[in-house]
């Protein structure tokens, strides 16, 4: 035993409880002796590189290009989308992709380049692969955007595990990096390593902390040349060490950036997409999924706190937000409602009549959402455990015994979700909370979590998952392990409510759970880094192809100064998902606790984030259908504007509206980076040009919002009906926006209405646009910023 494993036993058993503790104690020695004997050691290795083009041989889309010591496949799809895998890696199996591999552009051609190697042409990009084995991706008119270096393995030499390997890449000096999933110190994601391992911290996090639930393989590179995004379909632990370039470096050339990607195992495959950001991101999205699509009830205010006493308390604060003129759309409860913390219960005594209250909010416009853990209680007594010990659904060792780990509940098993068979029955489970009267879930601990008193906190990486039939175990597992969970939930759901869309939200996840939901920030913490921590996660999750997330306002516990929960207030109110939680030890955190002037000006953000209601559904169709996100960086339609990509501070709410949050304390006025074009001040009304840096109020009474000269936005009026808030074109510009009707809850798909907008004169004209020609909107117009003209 080593004395520093000691140290942390005793540290457990003394903070977490004498039972909780000695269970965590006994949890890590358990794991440590899973993987010593069901991990074979590694041994001597064997370094590889793909040696010396042989030859080539044409295929659909491209073809395979053959090497001494390798091979390697590319292919060229119709949505302009370029696959690589090495060593035979094809693009499928994957836990990403939506579907089978999209069809190969039959236009695309594999034929001999220079110096001996070979590249595919296709209308949207060129791929070159040398003659050892880099391969460079260039624009149509031949300028490259990336190069990949032959990529190097280290296989054991006695057999026993997976070969590890290395791929470092070059980019443009200029370019940026961002993505990567959830990272609380981006968006812009600077020179460090990054690791790629799902990781519940174990506590409130800051910007400094790495890696947090979601990790993804999933770079998006911006620079002069063009935008491009590369994706590691590769599940297993790993590494992302990024630099950025250096112009003028050395005598008479640029140091380009760089990007070294190290896996401990898996395929060396990957998809490169180029092209505008909205591009990419629609291409992205025809990969890996359309994003499911939230009720228009779950893009209100949501509330949440652990510790809710029982059903007077959520009555008494129900009846707080109403009083108080506070819109409320629904109210989470977290894992102590549950009898004994054991998933799919509920605590009689504090909840007896659960389904009257769900009733009684329902009526009101307020929708329950209840947690839900993957770690079951792995006691006699628990009707999940005795029904999933019976079905086989849960985690296996080696030798074939269930792998036991630490939950909330205490001594826990782990349902498998890579089992199809096991998906079905956890999402069948879902029908006890419907009766129960909940209508969304949120998913947490689901990295997964295990607690342990020293080591990682997670399962054994020697337990063996299902993984669809083809067997493997929790190095390759493990970052899937929440997606497969989140797509448990959303089937389940999807047949026992088939006229509804279900409402999933997931603490973690990997490339593509878009496609079953969305994504919270977990337990940030509370303060002016969290605050920021915040934007950084939405942004980076929707860079990545998860456009519905946001923060828990307030940070998970501590006492936030009112100063910071309003800030905190006014920035989630212009995010996707408005969620106001407190943790365990944080006490009351409704906005009234923070004094008058706080409640008043959190009312007025919340009234402003009804009036927006329909264009956040909007923006949720179109995420949906064109894979932009609804948070965008102010980069997104200028990425070629330097000073744009180093902005960090402010945020495009689709493309109509700019939003500067305050994220310092003390700050009355502050800068605001805008891109080109005219912006009013929504608040004034005032005009400005971009692109360029303006200083302008910001009181605690709101944050700096502006609209693009020529937007259409929707927003609800005074008597509850959409109307058209359009802001006037500059002189010789136009303008125009869609708009998107609320068709309920269901699955119906509403037409897109096209609205476009002209100045006449001094007058601003706004028309519909219809198959037949254009017409005469048939909602109200109101005509906002025609003094500036």
């Amino acid at each position: 035993m080593e004395a520093r494993d000691l140290v942390c036993s005793v540290k457990a058993v003394g903070s977490s409880g004498a039972a909780q503790g000695l269970r965590t104690v006994r949890a890590a020695w358990r794991r440590r002796r899973a993987d010593a004997k069901g991990l074979p050691a590694r041994g001597a290795e064997r370094a590889r590189v793909p040696g010396v083009v042989r030859d080539a041989r044409p295929g659909p889309g491209g073809g395979v290009v053959r090497f001494s010591r390798s091979e390697l496949r590319v292919l060229v799809a119709v949505n302009g989308a370029v696959f690589w895998g090495w060593d035979g890696a094809g693009p499928e199996p994957s836990y990403a992709l939506a579907g089978p591999c999209p069809e190969p552009d039959p236009r695309a051609v594999l034929e001999p380049d220079k110096e001996g190697g070979w590249r595919v042409v296709a209308e949207r990009v060129t791929v070159t692969v040398s003659r050892h084995g880099a391969v460079e991706v260039c624009t149509p008119g031949g300028v490259p955007l990336r190069r990949d270096l032959p990529p190097r393995w280290w296989e054991p030499t006695a057999g026993g595990g997976p070969a590890r390997w290395t791929q470092r890449s070059e980019v443009a000096a200029d370019a940026r990096f961002f993505g990567l999933g959830g990272r609380a110190s981006g968006p812009r994601l600077r020179d460090g390593t990054y690791r790629l391992w799902n990781t519940d911290p174990g506590r409130a996090f800051g910007p400094d902390d790495d890696p947090l639930y979601i990790t993804m393989p999933v770079q998006l590179v911006v620079a002069d040349a063009g935008t491009h995004l590369v994706f590691h379909d590769n599940s297993w632990d790993g590494a992302v060490t990024l630099r950025e370039g250096v112009e003028g470096a050395g005598s008479d050339h640029d140091r380009a950036g760089t990007s070294e990607l190290r896996m401990d195992g898996g395929p060396l495959r990957c998809w490169v997409v180029v092209g505008t950001p909205a591009r990419v991101a629609h291409a992205w999205a025809s990969l890996t999924g359309a994003a499911a699509l939230p009720p228009a009830w779950a893009l209100g205010h949501h509330h949440a706190r652990s510790g809710f006493g029982g059903e007077q308390e959520m009555r008494r604060i129900v009846a707080g937000h109403h009083e108080n003129g506070l819109p409320l759309d629904a109210v989470h409860l977290d894992s102590d409602h549950f009898d004994a913390h054991q998933v799919f219960t509920v605590d009689q005594d504090r909840f007896p009549k659960l389904p009257v209250l769900a009733e009684e909010l329902r009526r009101d416009g307020i929708r329950l959402v209840s947690i839900v853990d993957p770690a079951v209680r792995a006691t006699p007594d628990n009707a999940v455990y005795r029904a999933g010990a019976a079905g086989d659904a849960f985690v296996r060792d080696v030798p074939g015994g269930l792998v036991r780990g630490v939950g909330r509940p205490g001594e826990a098993v782990f349902p498998d979700f890579t089992h199809p068979r096991v998906r079905r029955w956890w999402g069948g489970l879902h029908e006890e909370r419907l009766a129960q009267g909940f209508a969304g879930f949120w998913h947490d601990m689901n990295e997964p979590t295990s607690f342990a008193a020293f080591g990682e906190t997670t399962l054994p990486r020697s337990a063996r998952h299902c993984l669809e039939g083809r067997g493997g175990d929790h190095r390759e597992a493990h970052n899937v392990y929440g997606l497969c969970m989140a797509r448990a939930g959303y089937e389940g759901l999807c047949e026992l409510e088939p006229g509804e869309r279900p409402f999933v939200l997931s603490r973690s996840g990997w490339a593509g759970m878009q496609r079953y939901g969305g994504a919270w920030s977990g337990d940030v913490a509370t303060g002016w880094p969290g605050l920021r921590a915040s934007l950084s996660l939405v942004l980076g999750l929707g860079l990545s192809g998860v456009p519905y997330s946001g923060p828990d306002v307030g940070g998970l516990d501590g006492a936030p100064s009112p100063e910071l929960y309003l800030r905190w207030f006014q920035l989630a109110s212009y995010l996707p998902l408005f969620r106001t939680h407190a943790g365990p030890r944080a006490g009351h955190r409704e906005p009234w606790e923070f004094g008058a002037e706080v409640l008043r000006h959190a009312r007025a953000a919340l009234v402003e984030r009804r009036r927006l209601l329909p264009y956040f559904v909007t923006l949720a169709h179109l995420a949906r259908r064109t894979g932009a996100p609804y948070v965008r960086p102010v980069w997104w339609g200028a990425p070629e504007d330097r000073a744009l990509r180093d902005c960090e501070d402010a945020f495009l709410l689709g493309d109509g509206l700019l939003v500067a949050p305050v994220l310092e304390p003390g700050v009355e006025r502050r800068v605001v980076r805008l891109p080109r074009g005219r912006w009013y001040d929504t608040a004034t009304g005032r005009a400005y040009e971009g692109p360029g840096q303006v200083l302008v109020d910001a009181p605690q009474a709101r944050i700096p919002v502006f609209a693009r000269a020529g937007a259409v936005i929707p927003v609800l009026g005074d008597q509850g009906a959409v109307e058209l808030e359009v802001w006037a074109p500059a002189p010789g510009r136009a303008g125009g926006g869609l708009v998107v009707p609320d068709s309920g809850d269901g699955w119906d798909e509403p037409e897109f209405e096209r609205y476009a907008v002209r100045r006449q004169g001094r007058r601003v004209v706004v028309e519909c646009e219809r198959e037949d020609g254009t017409g005469v909107p048939s909602r109200p117009v109101r005509v906002r910023g025609t003094a500036a003209g």
